[in-house]
């Protein structure tokens, strides 16, 4: 995957349908395009896609709020998986937020989505705790945060 083929673009209505597909190949209970629309509104949410030449490949949407980020919706693409493509997308909402002075940023994640976990860990996210029956079909969430302070 060359570099000058990646940008990483704000959501725009027009993405929708390729950011919906993504979203339910990714997820049990996926959002809705309304979903995604409300966070497009909402002024502390950025929903930000990589797209590699023309397709697709990711997204991410985050609040930040007083330093604080909070990871609300994480997906690659199936035929880009396990090619990089999340670990951009934090990196680039780090440096973005970085430069409003981000803290601390945490996230839940499946207790059983080993993966996903492990991308997190990579990413400098430790463990902090679990949030029983979490999820809509009760599967537990385990809380991560990442320090940005230093401390």
């Amino acid at each position: 995957m060359s570099v000058d083929k990646i940008r990483i673009l704000p959501l725009q209505k027009n993405d929708l349908p390729a950011v919906l597909v993504i979203e339910q190949q990714s997820y049990p209970f996926p959002w809705s395009a309304e979903q995604f629309m409300q966070e497009q509104r909402n002024p502390v949410a950025s929903v930000d896609l990589l797209w590699v030449d023309r397709q697709l490949a990711g997204y991410i949407c985050y609040w930040l709020i007083a330093g604080e980020m909070q990871v609300l919706n994480l997906a690659t693409a199936t035929d880009f998986r396990r090619q990089g493509i999340a670990g951009r997308l934090l990196a680039q909402a780090f440096s973005t937020a970085g430069k409003t002075g981000l803290e601390q940023a945490w996230l839940e994640v499946r207790a059983g989505n080993r993966a996903a976990i492990e991308l997190y860990r990579q990413q400098g996210f430790v463990a902090d705790s679990v949030r029983s029956g979490y999820y809509r079909d009760g599967e537990d969430a385990l809380l991560m945060v990442r320090d940005f302070t230093g401390a």
